[in-house]
C-alpha cells in the first residue's frame, strides 16, 4: 500500500457571511508559479458561492479574497453553486461546478483567460427526467435496480418535466485526446465518460444518442467493498507515462451512515474510455477527527490535485467542513497501480 500524509487542514470557514458555514470540495491550479484554489462556501441557509485564493506553497494560503469570485446568476443555480473543478486547455481555463436550483443539481461550465473575467457557458450535461432515460438505456436493457435505487426522488416525479436526474462531477481532462474534448460526469451510481468535438455540440440530440447506448459510456462502477453503494469523480485526470491517473471518490454503507474515500484508478492515454487499473482498497478515507465530524461525517471527497516533483497532493473536502491536504509519492502510487493492471 502506499504511504499516505494527511497534512491536515488549510481552510477553515470564517464569520463572512458567504463562508460562515463551510468551506469545502476546491479545485485547484498552478499557473505563472502561483497556486489557484477555488472552493465551494457554503452560507447559511446552505446556499453556495466560489470563493478564492492563492497559495505561495502546496500547503500556505498566502491570499484569500474577503468575497466570492463566483456567485449564483442564473435560476438554475438559484440556491448555489458547488463543488468546483479547474483545468486548462490550450489557453483557457475550464471550471465546472454544480448548478443547484433547491431541486435539480446538474454540471455546469465557466471559461475564463484570467481567472478574473468569467464567462458562463450554462449547464452542458442532460436534462433528462427519469422517465426519458429508462426509455432510451432500457434498449439495451440497462437500468438495473441500483438506478432504480439511486434515483428515486426523480422517479417519484416523473409527471414532472422539471425534474431531471442529478447530473454531477462534471471534470474535464486538461488536454484534448485526438482533437476532442473529454470529461466526466456522473449519473449515480456509476462514473460516466463523455468526448466530444465542440461544446456546442452537446444539444438534445447528442443526449438522445448518448443514452441510446449509454453502456458504451459506463467508464467506472463499483467493484469493491468501499464502492458498494456508489462512486463519483474526485480531481481532473492527471497525465502521466502509465495513463491518466484518477482520483476518485467512493462511499459504501455502514451502520455509522455513508463513508467517502478517496481511491485512484489509471485510464488509458489516447483511449480514456478504457480501465487499465484500479486501487482494489482506498487510497484514504475518514480516520482523523476533523473528517469524522463535521456538517457532514465520515468524509474525505478528493476534488483538487497538483503535483511538485515527485510529490502529489490531494486537496478535499472533510466532513464537508473544512479544506485538507493529503500527499503522496506520485510513483510509487503508479507502481502500485500497474500492480493491479488488467
Amino acid at each position: 500500500m502506499v504511504e499516505i500524509k494527511k497534512e491536515g487542514i488549510i481552510l477553515r470557514k470564517t464569520d463572512l457571511s458567504f463562508e460562515n458555514e463551510g468551506v469545502l470540495n476546491p479545485a485547484i491550479i498552478q499557473e505563472n508559479g502561483k497556486i489557484h484554489l477555488f472552493y465551494r462556501a457554503v452560507a447559511k441557509g446552505n446556499f453556495s458561492s466560489i470563493g478564492y485564493c492563492i497559495l505561495s506553497d502546496p500547503l500556505t494560503i498566502e491570499q484569500r479574497k474577503d468575497s466570492p469570485i463566483l456567485v449564483p446568476e442564473f435560476e438554475y443555480e438559484k440556491h448555489g453553486i458547488e463543488d468546483p473543478r479547474i483545468v486548462k486547455i490550450d489557453d483557457l481555463f475550464y471550471l465546472t461546478y454544480t448548478s443547484y436550483d433547491g431541486i435539480n443539481a446538474l454540471g455546469t461550465l465557466a471559461t475564463s483567460k484570467d481567472f478574473k473575467s468569467w464567462k458562463s457557458e450554462g449547464i452542458i450535461v442532460p436534462k433528462i427526467p427519469y422517465e426519458e432515460f429508462k426509455i432510451l438505456s432500457e434498449s439495451e436493457g440497462l437500468i438495473p435496480e441500483k438506478y432504480k435505487r439511486y434515483n428515486q426522488f426523480q422517479i417519484s416525479h416523473t409527471n414532472s418535466d422539471a425534474i431531471f436526474l442529478w447530473d454531477k462531477n462534471l471534470i474535464f481532462f486538461p488536454r484534448k485526446i485526438n482533437d476532442k474534448f473529454y470529461f466526466l460526469h456522473r449519473i449515480r451510481p456509476e462514473i460516466q465518460i463523455v468526448s466530444v468535438k465542440n461544446i456546442e455540440d452537446l444539444n438534445y440530440d447528442f443526449w438522445q444518442d448518448y443514452f441510446s447506448h449509454f453502456k458504451d459510456h459506463i467508464l467506472l462502477s463499483p467493484k469493491y467493498d468501499h464502492e458498494s453503494s456508489y462512486i463519483g469523480g474526485g480531481c481532473p485526470p492527471i497525465e502521466t507515462e502509465y495513463g491518466w491517473l484518477m482520483i476518485y471518490h467512493s462511499v459504501h454503507d455502514t451502520v455509522n451512515g455513508y463513508v467517502y474515500n478517496a481511491c485512484a484508478a489509471l485510464l488509458d492515454l489516447e483511449n480514456p474510455e478504457k480501465e487499465i487499473s484500479r486501487l482494489p482498497y482506498p487510497l484514504f478515507k475518514p480516520e482523523e477527527e476533523w473528517e469524522l465530524k463535521g456538517e457532514v461525517n465520515n468524509v474525505c471527497f478528493p476534488t483538487g490535485a497538483i503535483v511538485k516533483k515527485d510529490i502529489l497532493y490531494i486537496y478535499y473536502g472533510a466532513a464537508d467542513e473544512r479544506i485538507a491536504v493529503a500527499s503522496l509519492s506520485i510513483s510509487k502510487l503508479l507502481k502500485e497501480l500497474m500492480m493491479f493492471a488488467v
